[in-house]
């Protein structure tokens, strides 16, 4: 029986060129980016300036977490308590905590098998928000036409949330590029590892003052290169309040490099996806997640769905491939687990009737692909999971390491 040693949380080391960036940070110790020397320029406004031009955007901002930036953005547009922001009601819980921590109510809209944002309940609830904050939950990008289309005629303006889709683009542009702000994620298991993150990006002038002001650059404003001119921040300078959450400098440092060989890392995500992808086509009981013509992907994880799996199957399934080295979370779980959880409990937002995407993530199956694997231990994996799946989904699954059998 094959077995898979490999682990699901080890990343990559930090390139030696950003090990030596920060090290260079760390001798000179200006580590906080409005501390500079003479005509030296700040890492964290070379990481912005070079973002920008990676996104093809006017203007960047980098902060502390992408979970900042979601708050900095929502912030940025003028929401506040009592406002009704839209959200996927599959995603993560940093997406409803940006919004319910600016006071504003997360209404979250139904999730299709596709595990995009489903337009129809969009369309129903668009009347009397505020806001669409759309997660591309991971790495999944709906149609952006057809959605901006709903969201323009809505007057609702879209925040991006591209933790997930860092290099990805729907026919041809940028994933973050549709919206008044893209943000992203450079936390650990995000496309670049700075341990904690985020990037902004917008064209939008008057937007980008406020969202820099409210990152806390007090007056400093005019050190940033990817920034709008100064005559954008006179209007605001005074009434944005300073909710600090800059980036420093060493984990700019850390990140420039990352961003000069972010193609070719996309390219070897995108291979792993492929071979467990091929692995797993036409396994029994097991259905892949179709992807979009107009969707150019990046994967750093996989998800498949079991279709119609009672609960106790589901878990039968998961022991068994945990005794064979594959972890997998489950996103139907009751409890909270990790990172995994869904909107029932998010309880800093009210209850909401979600049929459609409780069917969904009742066998939603999620899996990382760090880069540390190979595509043969990503062929490995999809063996495992075909046999176990198959095994379990037949009902003909024998005892392995203690685990029950498939009822």
């Amino acid at each position: 029986m094959e077995i898979f040693t490999g682990s699901f949380t080890q990343q990559e080391p930090i390139p030696e060129a950003g090990i030596d960036a920060a090290l260079r940070v760390l001798r000179h110790g200006r580590l906080h980016r409005y501390n500079t020397a003479g005509e030296e320029i700040a890492e964290t406004a070379l990481l912005e300036e070079e973002f920008a031009a990676f996104t093809g955007a006017k203007y960047c901002l980098a902060v502390a977490s992408g979970g900042y930036a979601l708050g900095a953005a929502l912030r940025a547009i003028g929401i506040g308590p009592g406002d009704r922001v839209l959200t996927n009601a599959f995603t993560l819980a940093p997406v409803p905590g940006a919004i319910a921590a600016v006071g504003a109510t997360p209404v979250f809209v139904e999730t299709t098998e596709g595990l995009t944002i489903d337009m129809d309940d969009l369309a129903a609830k668009a009347p009397g928000a505020k806001a669409l904050l759309l997660s591309h939950m991971r790495g999944h990008i709906c149609d952006m036409d057809r959605l901006m289309a709903l969201c323009d005629a809505a007057q609702l303006p879209v925040i991006e949330d591209c933790a997930h889709t860092m290099g990805a683009s729907w026919r041809g542009t940028p994933s973050g590029r549709h919206g008044v702000f893209g943000c992203y994620s450079t936390q650990t298991y995000k496309h670049m590892n700075s341990g904690e993150g985020g990037l902004l990006v917008s064209d939008d002038a008057g937007l980008m003052a406020k969202a820099i002001l409210l990152s806390g650059s007090y007056m400093l404003y005019s050190r940033h290169r990817a920034a709008p001119p100064t005559e954008a921040f006179e209007a605001v300078k005074y009434v944005t309040p300073n909710v600090s959450g800059r980036m420093d400098n060493l984990r700019a440092a850390i990140l420039r490099p990352q961003l000069a060989d972010l193609p070719r890392q996309l390219s070897r995500w995108n291979a792993l996806y492929r071979a467990v992808e091929a692995g797993l086509t036409a396994t029994p009981g097991l259905q892949l997640i179709d992807r979009p013509e107009g969707e150019d992907y990046v994967a750093s994880s996989f998800q498949f769905l079991l279709p119609g799996w009672p609960a106790d199957r589901v878990r039968t399934l998961l022991a068994r491939a945990a005794a064979r080295g594959v972890e997998l979370k489950w996103f139907g779980a009751a409890e909270p687990q990790g990172f995994t959880s869904r909107h029932s409990s998010w309880r800093y937002a009210p209850a909401q009737s979600l049929p459609q995407t409780d069917r969904v993530l009742a066998g939603l199956i999620d899996m990382r692909l760090p880069l540390t694997f190979t595509p043969e231990d990503a062929a490995l994996i999809a063996r495992i999971l075909r046999q176990e799946v198959s095994s379990v989904f037949q009902g003909e699954a024998g005892a392995t390491a203690g685990l029950p059998l498939a009822d």
